[in-house]
């Protein structure tokens, strides 16, 4: 028998043949991130840059911090950040967070064996972790499902811990004055246990929320056995521990619940019918994952100790039944401990496997947390071989994984081997030529070394696909982010005029759609971009670099120098038509921060009346990038052009029109004149219109919102648009353009235009505070229009504010009682109050 604390060290040198095997595969391989994981890869680096300047007693900050990742929780991204502070930014920083979850995961394992039976099944059963394919395949991602793998095998090790005590707890309760004692140490460690596993359970579900659908039943399971025992304390301790589970987790569902809830529905329901996944009514929804288990286990690890029970099952029912428990003999249905274990890993391995199997996106990692207490099973199964060769099968079957696991993971030959004993589970190391993102990246930056680009990936494939290239743009601290264009015919020539680079390649294109035939079309052969680079790829086709030939903006040195930004030329049409776009190219020059920081507040006013039409944006359009800049550069002037354009609504009358520039910093809310000479343009009817590139972001929002009043009707532009125009500034800096350019106007101008552009533009950026001030005032400006209330209702739905969401609708339902909309989030208003007579008859009324 081996004794727990020498277990402690092998499990130690269990860990370490594992990091070394990992590390080595690292340091072999020099491909690139796919899909998935280059996305999990961006979102650390998200959290690696807000941590560089922490600010831990600003609410404000936190709300930030969650707002980063606003589907999936982030404690993955975030233990990876400080990988990135010692070892820099790449992908072998970021996997270093993988030993940190394997750890845990052979901690909980050998827990949970020294718990529910001795330290050589503990020991077996980390070993086994080691050996699993399943396991050290995804280990080898940057993925969370080795992450989730581990924290909910750890959490379930303390739960485990926590409810077996309570077995211990029954003796001590019922024992003579001599072992009170004893039993309220053994309170106080329960207590200790219970607040442990809550704990760990949040952390579980700021990995990822599926961790619900492992530790549920047992957790429900503990719950009943306790009120059917009647322990009260057990009982109010789980429930504590829920609730610790619940505060570590609420700050960031709470702040992203209802985008959580909607891409839920797209992770889920849509992907599935998309990927062709079984219906929840057929044999194979509920099969699915049991077809997986021999690839994750291999054939020796599933066989060998299935065997090795049937042999030893009449030892182990003899030894059952000499064994004693911590129960009293002779009380009546007490569950014994030796029982007991094999209905607990019951609980918590036909549970998850039951709730993974209902969700009706089906992957095959996602039953991997499953595997590691599996492993207990199989430990014991294996150390169940009875007779002369038991040690010779089992040491055979661990040198087999051993084999098949290096086979799978290094190219060492054994490929037949391996795909007999371990198929479909080779992942080795990309050895050929390099490909070329982080050159791409270089070469983008090298052209444009002052200002934040979006690239447009055409392809999509495992090597070349926006995810990858926004991680290698990350990189350079995200100065180039790519985005997948394209995928829309009828945004086709939108996505070409708003993007000044484009990548695309010859060959297999991977998964996208039919639109891309039409865009690649466009870039290669339009006569508005021009090829910068080609790079030969591995594959044997070819990576083109495009970039406009006329940049929507340019940023260079200036050598004047200059205090304020001025205005230093405008070219603009004579005459134009009001209702279409106007091709504007404004050059600005200033001192680097005073660009950088610059809202260009920017009226068209008649001369003769008071009609006007705005231009307001970002200096440089909110693009200008200090990565590549000194300190004492930052004062130094620069000269941005903008080549744009704007709209001056049809509405508008004919006649000369004067420009008025005025500066507003974004940072310190200062203001100025901006200096220019005296610029007319007239707008007539009969003026032909000039050719003129995409509108920006800000005005195209601002235009988007003009229509609020009409409510669900003049809402859905807004939205349909955004969901485009996001693609073309990765950082939707444009959306805090528009609030604080039009921020600025409303002070001096009560519209309700303008208040609108402020509300939508609050609600894109989800700061709720602001949202909920803007549309009262839009209240003000308007009060006599139900769906001005009923916006504010929903923005205090979001804040968790149902009762304020109450009054507003009730304003709403005494100007229009008629509005659908109004019943649906009345009722949801009622629901978050638990009134569920009034919740389940106003959300009736519109189902």
């Amino acid at each position: 028998m081996i004794k727990a604390a020498k277990g402690v060290w092998i499990l130690g040198i269990i860990w370490l043949a594992g990091a070394i095997c990992d590390r080595l595969w690292f340091a072999l391989d020099h491909g690139v991130p796919a899909w998935d994981p280059a996305d999990y890869l961006n979102g650390s680096i998200l959290y690696w840059q807000a941590l560089q300047s922490p600010q831990w007693f600003n609410s404000d900050w936190w709300r930030n911090l969650w707002l980063l990742s606003p589907k999936i929780p982030p404690l993955t991204y975030i233990l990876t950040v400080p990988f990135f502070n010692l070892f820099g930014v790449s992908l072998d920083a970021a996997t270093l967070v993988m030993q940190v979850f394997s750890a845990m995961l052979l901690v909980g394992v050998y827990g949970l064996g020294i718990i529910l039976f001795d330290a050589s099944v503990a020991l077996w059963a980390a070993g086994l972790c080691l050996l699993m394919p399943g396991l050290y395949f995804y280990r080898l991602d940057f993925l969370l499902d080795f992450p989730l793998t581990a924290i909910v095998t750890f959490s379930f090790c303390l739960l485990t811990l926590w409810f077996f005590s309570e077995e211990k707890l029954l003796v001590f309760g019922r024992s003579a004055n001599t072992q009170r004692r004893k039993g309220g140490l053994i309170i106080r460690q329960s207590w200790i246990r219970a607040i442990a596993f809550g704990v760990s359970f949040g952390l579980a579900l700021m990995v990822k929320q599926t961790a619900l659908f492992f530790l549920f039943l047992p957790m429900l399971w503990a719950g009943i056995y306790s009120v059917i025992r009647r322990r009260r304390l057990q009982v109010i301790q789980l429930l504590v521990s829920a609730g610790i589970a619940a505060i570590i987790i609420w700050p960031w569902s709470r702040t992203n619940w209802l985008l959580m809830l909607t891409s839920g529905k797209r992770a889920t329901i849509d992907s599935a019918l998309i990927e062709g996944d079984p219906p929840l009514n057929s044999i194979d929804a509920w099969t699915y994952y049991a077809k997986v288990l021999p690839y994750f286990l291999s054939w020796p690890l599933l066989l060998v100790p299935i065997v090795g029970f049937l042999m030893g099952w009449i030892y182990w029912r003899g030894r059952k039944k000499n064994e004693n428990t911590l129960h009293q003999s002779g009380e009546k249905g007490n569950l014994k401990l030796i029982d007991s274990k094999w209905f607990w890993l019951a609980v918590f391995l036909i549970g998850g496997y039951l709730l993974s199997s209902l969700n009706i996106n089906k992957d095959d990692r996602y039953t991997l947390p499953l595997y590691p207490v599996f492993s207990l099973i199989l430990a014991a199964g294996l150390l169940s071989w009875r007779g002369r060769w038991q040690r010779l099968i089992r040491w055979g079957t661990i040198a087999i994984a051993t084999l098949l696991m290096l086979f799978n993971i290094f190219p060492l030959g054994g490929g037949v081997i391996a795909n007999i004993l371990s198929p479909e589970m080779e992942h080795h190391p990309y050895l050929g030529k390099p490909w070329p993102n982080a050159e791409v990246i270089a070469e983008i930056v090298h052209t444009s070394p002052y200002l934040r680009s979006t690239l447009g990936v055409l392809p999509s494939t495992l090597q070349l696909n926006q995810h990858n290239f926004s991680f290698y743009g990350g990189q350079v601290k995200r100065q180039v982010i790519g985005r997948q264009v394209g995928v829309k015919q009828q945004n086709v020539e939108q996505d070409a005029r708003s993007l000044d680079w484009f990548i695309t390649k010859t060959g297999n294109q991977g998964s996208v759609p039919e639109a891309q035939k039409s865009i690649v079309k466009r870039i290669e052969e339009g006569s508005d971009f021009g090829l910068i680079k080609r790079w030969p790829l591995p594959d044997e086709s070819t990576l083109s670099l495009y970039h406009r030939l006329e940049p929507t903006l340019e940023v260079k040195p200036f050598s004047a120098p200059r205090n304020r930004v001025q205005l230093d030329n405008i070219i603009i049409p004579e005459k134009v038509p009001a209702g279409q776009p106007i091709p504007v190219t404004y050059t600005w020059t200033g001192s680097w921060n005073q660009l950088k920081s610059g809202i260009l507040i920017l009226t068209w006013q008649h001369k003769n009346s008071a009609a006007k039409w705005l231009h307001d944006h970002g200096v440089g359009m909110g693009a200008l990038s200090s990565n590549f800049l000194k300190t004492d550069q930052l004062n130094q002037p620069f000269e941005v052009i903008e080549r744009t354009a704007m709209l001056a609504p049809a509405t508008l009358p004919p006649g000369e029109y004067s420009l008025e520039a005025t500066y507003l910093n974004r940072d310190s809310g200062e203001t100025y004149p901006i200096n220019h000479n005296s610029i007319t343009i007239t707008l007539d009817a009969n003026a032909k219109a000039a050719p003129a590139p995409e509108l920006d972001l800000v005005t195209q929002l601002r235009e988007a919102t003009r229509n609020l009043a009409q409510g669900v009707k003049g809402l859905e532009p807004v939205f349909k648009l955004t969901e485009r125009i996001n693609q073309y500034d990765a950082t939707n800096d444009y959306v805090k353009q528009t609030e604080m350019a039009l921020s600025y106007r409303l002070k001096e101008e009560k519209n309700i235009d303008l208040a609108y552009g402020v509300a939508i533009s609050r609600v894109l950026q989800q700061d709720v505070k602001g949202a909920i001030a803007a549309f009262k005032e839009v209240i003000q400006l308007a009060p006599n229009n139900p769906y001005h209330y009923a916006y504010l209702a929903f923005v205090y739905l979001y804040d968790w504010q149902p009762a304020q969401a109450e009054k507003a609708l009730d304003t709403a339902f005494k100007l229009n009682p008629n509005i659908p909309e109004l019943k649906t989030l009345n009722g949801v208003a009622a629901l978050m109050q638990l009134n569920l007579i009034q919740a389940w008859h106003d959300l009736k009324y519109n189902r």
